[in-house]
C-alpha cells in the first residue's frame, strides 16, 4: 500500500508534468521554479540520498532546522516518500538538515547535513564541520528515480511538531483545505510547518504554489505576473 507522500509524487510528476508547482521569491531578485517533473526530480535524489548515503529507513525521523524554503519543501518531501518522520520542533530525532552547521550541530544525532539555501550552490560556502554531509556537493550524484527498499506502513508517524499525526493522515489530516487548481500565494514568514500544509493542500488539488520570502513585499505586479489566485 503506498503512502500519501508517494502518491502525491507521482501525481505531480505524471499530470500537467511542466506546469509549475512551486515558484520561489527570494533574495537579489531570485526567483526559481519548478514544475512537477522537477520537483519530483529534486525529491527523488533527496529521497536516495537518505536511504543510499544516510540509511534512512521508514520509521526514522528528520529535524528540518530550516525556514521555509523550496530546498525544505523538497526535504520535507523526500522524508516523507521514504517513510519518515518530519520534526518541526527542537525534540530529538535520528538526522538532521539544517543552514545553520556548527561545530555542536551533530550532537545526538546519527547524521547531519547542511543545506545551503542559495539556488545556484554547488557547495557548502566555506568549511563545514568534520562528519557534516555537504547537501548541495552530494545530491546532484544520486538518482532521478526513486525506488523504496522498504515499504512504509501508513501507521508510522509523519509529523511532529503543532500536530503528529500517521503517513496515512498525512494529506487529509495535515494538508490545509485549498479550492481545487489554486495557484496560492504562501508566505514564507508564516514558518515552515504551516507553510508545508498549505502548499499541500494546494498541490492535493492539482493546484500550485508561490513561496515568498519574508524581506519581499508582495506586490501587486508579483500577484499578477504570477497568475496568483484571489479570493
Amino acid at each position: 500500500m503506498s503512502i500519501p507522500a508517494a502518491n502525491l509524487m507521482t501525481a505531480l510528476r505524471s499530470g500537467h508534468s511542466t506546469s509549475p508547482r512551486l515558484t520561489w521569491y527570494g533574495p537579489d531578485s531570485e526567483r526559481v521554479e519548478l514544475s512537477g517533473r522537477v520537483l519530483d526530480n529534486w525529491v527523488a535524489k533527496t529521497s536516495n540520498l537518505l536511504q543510499d548515503e544516510l540509511d534512512a529507513e521508514p520509521g526514522m525521523s528528520i529535524r528540518l532546522d530550516l525556514p521555509a524554503h523550496w530546498k525544505s519543501f523538497v526535504w520535507a518531501l523526500a522524508a516523507w516518500q521514504l517513510g519518515m518522520e518530519v520534526v518541526f520542533d527542537d525534540t530529538s530525532a535520528d538526522l538532521l538538515a539544517t543552514d545553520k552547521p556548527d561545530d555542536g550541530a551533530g550532537a545526538g544525532f546519527e547524521a547531519v547535513v547542511a543545506v545551503p539555501l542559495a539556488a545556484l550552490a554547488m557547495r557548502w560556502p566555506g568549511e563545514l564541520p568534520s562528519g557534516v554531509v555537504d547537501y548541495a556537493a552530494e545530491v546532484r550524484s544520486h538518482g532521478d528515480v526513486f525506488m523504496a527498499h522498504n515499504e512504509p506502513e501508513p501507521t508510522l508517524p509523519a509529523v511532529r511538531g503543532t500536530s503528529g499525526l500517521p503517513h496515512e493522515d498525512l494529506i487529509d489530516g495535515f494538508a490545509a483545505a485549498q479550492e481545487p487548481g489554486v495557484r496560492l500565494l504562501v508566505r514564507a514568514a508564516d514558518g515552515l510547518e504551516s507553510c508545508l500544509a498549505a502548499s499541500l493542500g494546494a498541490w492535493k488539488e492539482d493546484g500550485s504554489v508561490v513561496l515568498v520570502h519574508p524581506d519581499l513585499d508582495v506586490t501587486e505586479h508579483l500577484l499578477e505576473n504570477e497568475r496568483v489566485s484571489r479570493s
